[in-house]
């Protein structure tokens, strides 16, 4: 090496060019010490010091860990033009404001008192039904008290399965209102039909019936399920069709709430007021806050029913019409008097299931409808709970196994088939308890009220007004629950405004629509010759969230879908959507004591 590449070698412009790194060190020293032993021979001595030196610095250096790199500060969040200066709250995938989550479980006296009120809410639309349908299919009061016996039994057995070996979720199984518009067409044909030797054999012609078409039905959950096929469906949704589902699962009921409450608005009133009062009562002295959180409701209940107790024993309601006094007196619904003390629900109570194609079909749409309500209510559900969103295998097995549920419907002779209770699921938000066992504890309540008639029939003589304001406000919570999945997509794309506002409005008001033109025989808008076809499409359309469910996936999947998809969502939803794809999906939803070993993987 010439003297002209060393001095080049050491130029700053040479090093410059360099890594800075230590390995380096070495070599630039070396190249100084040669050039200084050659334009100096004398400083051989000094030239070696430098050499030892920097070979120590090297060989101590490689044994350094590297400084952590510098990390740079992120750009302030830019503020909006107003000069706001509020905090600004990201995405949250779990409510931090629970108090027990999915596999969290309260005391044995809390949990036993939180399930005792899982019943009550659930026993409200049960009696509402039954209530509904039984005088007109030509039963007794002794024959209403049997058909609620029979819905408590089988919502006590479908709910236990579902949270054991189905989605695992904290969610009741009840009666469905789905299924009122199929029945109600049954009932009418047997009305018509004038052979009947009394309103009682006319009754149990009906409720047959009813067993038959439930039977038969269910395969299409079973099917849709277990095959996977609503899962692959599932697939679809994104954060924009999730919104407005889960939205009008609570908002579709308005007509049962307050229009129920104005029934008897001396009692409906007063409870609804109460119960949005223990909100700001319960912070008046923490023992208030540690029982009215989580009690609030069973407290209302109690005092308002003492209330309407005493206004029917003062005679308040002798003079008033006929309805006002079924509404408002606690002495109308003749339960206690006709309930049995002892009676176990068994199969094919009522006689042997009636097989009428023309009422199958019409229970094939209600079987659809309730798809799609459990859906949703699945997916409000996990987040009230505290549990990441229901992969697509929980949705499939929770699906298939309500079509089960429906089976045992049918054979145990409930007049309405089940589907994931909504009520309940708010009852999670009011009392920040998702626990799954306390749901578990609820499904004993079920099945002993369900055999000891009196004592059953004695809680359900409470006035459904009473219900009807409870549910006003758990109703409202699910649907605000709906409302909060939309922080995981934009809210600033007009293109997911344009989705989502469509897919609410008309979610309410199609179903409206069909509801209005309605009769009181089932019979809706469509009356083509086509009787099948006619109950199919109108149990589908009356129902907001199975409308909000096709417009929504219909729009978000074609309108710009493809240019938009983070703007949707679809990043941060995929992973929740497969069995590993996050690391806690395991851990809510596996199956207990190990059974996934021994289930064939196709049904996983």
């Amino acid at each position: 090496m010439n003297r002209s590449q060393i001095i080049f070698l050491n130029s700053p412009i040479f090093v410059s060019l360099l890594p800075k790194d230590k390995d380096l060190i070495f070599l630039r020293i070396s190249l100084a010490a040669i050039h200084s032993k050659q334009s100096n021979r004398k400083d051989e001595k000094k030239n070696r010091e430098i050499l030892e030196s920097a070979k120590i610095m090297v060989e101590t250096g490689n044994h350094q860990h590297q400084p952590p790199p510098v990390a740079i500060a992120a750009p302030p969040l830019q503020q909006p033009l107003g000069g706001g200066k509020g905090p600004v709250y990201g995405p949250t995938e779990q409510l931090t404001q629970l108090h027990y989550c999915i596999h969290s479980n309260p005391s044995w006296p809390r949990a036993v008192l939180l399930a005792f009120q899982h019943y009550i809410v659930m026993l409200g639309t049960t009696v509402m039904i039954a209530t509904y349908l039984v005088p007109r299919m030509g039963g007794t009061n002794g024959d209403k008290a049997r058909v609620i016996q029979a819905l408590l039994f089988t919502s006590g057995i479908n709910t236990l399965f579902q949270t054991w070996i189905g989605t695992r979720l904290p969610t009741v199984m009840g009666p469905s209102f789905s299924y009122v518009l199929p029945v109600l067409s049954i009932i009418k044909d047997y009305f018509d039909n004038n052979n009947f030797t009394s309103e009682h054999e006319r009754f149990l012609h009906t409720i047959r019936t009813i067993q038959g078409s439930l039977i038969v039905s269910s395969i299409i959950n079973i099917l849709i399920g277990y095959v996977k096929v609503w899962g692959k469906f599932t697939r679809l949704f994104s954060p924009i069709v999730i919104v407005p589902v889960v939205c009008v699962v609570g908002l579709g009921r308005f007509a049962m709430g307050f229009p129920q409450l104005a029934n008897c608005v001396e009692i409906g009133l007063p409870m609804l007021i109460l119960l949005v009062a223990c909100q700001y009562l319960k912070h008046v002295h923490p023992i208030a806050h540690a029982v009215l959180e989580k009690f609030a409701l069973l407290i209302c209940i109690g005092l308002v029913w003492a209330y309407a107790a005493v206004l029917t024993v003062a005679g308040s309601y002798n003079n008033a019409k006929t309805n006002t006094q079924q509404s408002c007196r606690v002495d109308r619904s003749y339960l206690l008097e006709s309930a049995p003390w002892i009676k176990i629900p068994y199969p094919f109570q009522w006689g042997t299931p009636i097989f009428r194609a023309s009422h199958v079909f019409g229970m094939f749409g209600a079987a659809l409808v309730s798809t799609a309500e459990s859906t949703g209510t699945f997916y409000a559900t996990a987040r009230l709970a505290g549990a990441t969103f229901p992969p697509i295998h929980v949705i499939n097995r929770g699906i298939g196994l309500q079509g089960i549920g429906q089976l045992f419907d049918g054979l145990f002779g409930a007049v309405v088939g089940t589907t994931a209770s909504v009520e309940n699921v708010g009852l999670l938000g009011l009392t920040h308890v998702g626990s799954r066992r306390v749901v578990q504890i609820s499904t004993a309540f079920m099945i002993f009220f369900s055999i000891f008639g009196k004592f059953g029939a004695f809680f359900a003589m409470i006035p459904l007004p009473i219900f009807a304001a409870m549910y006003c406000v758990l109703w409202g919570i699910v649907a605000a629950v709906g409302i909060s999945f939309i922080q995981f997509a934009n809210t600033n794309s007009l293109r997911n405004i344009y989705v989502l506002g469509i897919s609410l409005f008309l979610g309410i008001s199609i179903p409206q629509y069909f509801t209005m033109h309605t009769d009181d025989a089932g019979h809706g808008p469509l009356r083509t010759s086509a009787g099948w076809f006619n109950d199919i499409v109108n149990t589908l359309f009356s129902s907001p969230p199975a409308v909000a469910m096709i417009v929504g996936t219909l729009l978000d999947n074609t309108l710009d879908a493809h240019k938009n998809r983070n703007e949707r969502g679809i990043p941060w939803w995929t992973p929740f959507q497969n069995r590993k794809g996050d690391s806690r999906n395991e851990e809510f939803y596996s199956y207990p004591i190990r059974m996934h070993e021994w289930i064939p993987s196709r049904f996983l």
